[in-house]
């Protein structure tokens, strides 16, 4: 995939690579799914789906922000390959009814947010989250409507040159949250309870989130 530019700032992000390395390999995006995402901000992750995705619908409540999201993709529309739609929506309300992925960058109304993804029963729902309070409350909202699948907590550190030798900052932690409301063998909907410890699970999911 080739790497994105990202000239203009939205002073709100972009989620760092390492981050959007471990999303994309979570939604797994093939040409033939529409993609949709909530909280475009810099576009960094829109940009990324639409090397990948057939369709992209990107949401972003803020209108600055939306128009960056909307210069920095013409900034690597050689690279596009996905119809993309933008628009300046709050979510659930703008979000399409037929996407096959979904992606939470923000938790402004995430819960509303599953509801549509268990409604519309989108295959593979992504969010994440930086503060811990809200990974909890994120964490139960998944678990409330069975769509939980996985939970990842990472933290990325970059080196930089101290006297001489190499040392290292840290980035904050970042917990990414993987589910599915697609329903599976007849279940109310497609989500299984995972742990994220390497613990055993016994409704039909491994530790990993993947399903037998």
């Amino acid at each position: 995939m080739a790497p994105i530019a990202l000239p203009h700032d939205a002073k709100a992000g972009p989620t760092k690579p390492e981050v959007r390395a471990v999303v994309r390999s979570k939604l797994a995006l093939t040409d033939e799914d529409h993609f949709a995402e909530v909280g475009s901000c810099t576009g960094a992750v829109t940009i990324e789906a639409a090397q990948q995705a057939g369709r992209v619908t990107a949401l972003e409540r803020k209108p600055g922000r939306l128009e960056t999201t909307e210069r920095n993709l013409a900034a690597n529309e050689e690279s596009i390959r996905a119809d993309v739609e933008l628009r300046n929506a709050e979510a659930p309300e703008g979000l399409p009814d037929d996407a096959d992925a979904l992606f939470l960058g923000g938790s402004r109304n995430f819960e509303a947010v599953l509801d549509h993804a268990v409604e519309t029963e989108i295959d593979r729902v992504v969010m994440n989250v930086s503060r811990l309070e809200t990974a909890g409350r994120a964490l139960e909202a998944f678990r409330d409507r069975n769509v939980l699948e996985e939970v990842v907590q990472f933290q990325v550190s970059h080196g930089y040159e101290l006297a001489g030798a190499t040392s290292f900052d840290s980035d904050n932690p970042v917990y990414t949250l993987v589910g599915s409301a697609t329903p599976e063998d007849g279940s109310e909907n497609g989500g299984e309870t995972a742990v994220a410890d390497g613990g055993q699970v016994t409704d039909g999911t491994t530790a990993g989130g993947k399903r037998r």
